[in-house]
């Protein structure tokens, strides 16, 4: 049985910020924090629009770093039904031929639900399920070697590919929608997985809300070492 009800509805955290900054990581490492189950994480990436009707070639050049690409309206009709205690169906995403996989994964309430993605904080309509907005600052090379990486390694890409990519589509789409909804952040990380004080920070006001609640049992395991 989940821990969230109506008295006590998912709080949402956005984490935006460009490709390759660690916004993931981010997530990643303050859920580890705290007990199984406390603490969700959903994906942008996964609500990509499915295009079935477009060749795989013609899906491969699709401009997925613009606002269009998203199927946010789902996004946000399922954070509204956790917030209402209600579970969800997650797609996924299959990045090797750019189409929704045929399965979902269940998604329960929790206390905290993390959403993450280069875009959460561009849409006003997402911005508005969102109890805490985050931006993560990552210098351009870096993010741009990060995502290198990732993609030749984690997605089968091209060193050819990513970097034609990089140029066509994903920096012009930072400069254009990610970098100017860093203004709509409540806190700035800069470096970050590796800000260890913004992590600690960050984990501190989730107990907060946890001993709010009345779950202190679900408590914080310590401060990033």
């Amino acid at each position: 049985m989940s821990s969230v009800d109506q008295q006590h509805p998912s709080v949402i955290i956005g984490i935006a910020g460009g490709s390759g900054s660690g916004k993931t990581t981010v997530a990643l490492r303050v859920r580890d924090r705290f007990p199984r189950k406390t603490v969700e994480i959903i994906h942008h990436d996964a609500y990509y629009h499915d295009r079935p009707e477009l060749s795989l070639e013609e899906r491969s050049v699709i401009n997925y770093d613009h606002p269009n690409a998203f199927e946010t309206a789902l996004l946000i009709q399922h954070l509204k039904q956790l917030r209402g205690g209600l579970p969800i169906e997650c797609p996924v995403y299959d990045y090797g031929s750019h189409r929704r996989a045929g399965e979902t994964v269940a998604v329960s309430p929790a206390d905290i639900v993390f959403v993450e993605g280069i875009l959460v904080l561009e849409s006003p309509e997402l911005r508005g399920q969102m109890d805490i907005r985050l931006y993560v600052d990552v210098e351009d090379d870096e993010r741009f070697i990060r995502r290198l990486d990732r993609d030749i390694h984690e997605r089968g890409r091209t060193l050819d590919g990513v970097v034609r990519q990089y140029r066509d589509t994903v920096k012009p789409m930072h400069l254009q929608f990610v970098e100017p909804s860093k203004r709509y952040a409540q806190l700035i990380i800069p470096e970050g997985g590796h800000n260890k004080v913004a992590i600690d920070m960050i984990c501190a006001k989730v107990q907060d809300i946890l001993i709010h609640r009345g779950r202190a049992e679900a408590g914080y395991q310590g401060a990033v070492e």
